[in-house]
């Protein structure tokens, strides 16, 4: 079964809002390292909207807002951050929702590279970590979630997906204990 990893909405504007990001952002670097030495697929997912933003509904709550936040419309705002910038071998995908399949050609990219297990990290936890393990979960793929390479503004939130919600569909695991299991 071949495996990627998904590093979902670290980009600068994102990080720039969750505390502690040092720590998230060195548990991705070696989570990244560790997985470019075992020839696993590193695949980026960012959220990015068009000028003008014509893909926000003013009904849609969550990204509504932003058509009003001149910031995240900057392309260094959502720019993949530079501790953990992809390299040229790297897939990077946009998506226009919160799930990094809905509005993104990932599910396009996983099959064409018979990709079944996705090991997953990001930011938010509530946001794209969510709803991404969630419909991979009915689209059938193997999930792994990394917990320590995940972060949401939400501390509780975070713990009781991490503990509670995530172990019905996914195995939850620290970063040190997934790079373990790997064999280059």
């Amino acid at each position: 079964m071949t495996t990627a990893l998904l590093i979902m909405d670290v980009q600068n504007l994102i990080v720039s809002r969750i505390e502690q990001s040092d720590q998230l952002l060195a548990n991705l670097q070696q989570s990244i390292a560790a997985a470019r030495k075992a020839k696993i697929p590193v695949i980026y997912v960012s959220v990015k909207f068009r000028e003008g933003f014509p893909e926000v509904s003013d009904d849609n709550k969550t990204f509504s807002t932003l058509k009003s936040t001149p910031a995240f419309a900057s392309p260094e705002a959502t720019a993949i951050h530079p501790a953990v910038q992809p390299q040229p071998k790297d897939v990077c995908i946009t998506k226009r929702r919160v799930s990094a399949f809905t509005g993104s050609d990932l599910e396009v990219v996983l099959r064409a590279g018979n990709i079944r297990h996705l090991v997953l990290t990001g930011i938010a936890t509530s946001g794209v970590v969510l709803s991404t393990l969630r419909e991979a979960a009915d689209k059938d793929f193997k999930i792994t979630v990394l917990e320590d390479c995940c972060a949401d503004s939400d501390k509780e939130v975070h713990d009781v997906l991490l503990k509670k919600v995530f172990p019905r569909q996914a195995t939850v695991i620290n970063f040190s204990e997934w790079i373990g299991t790997l064999h280059p």
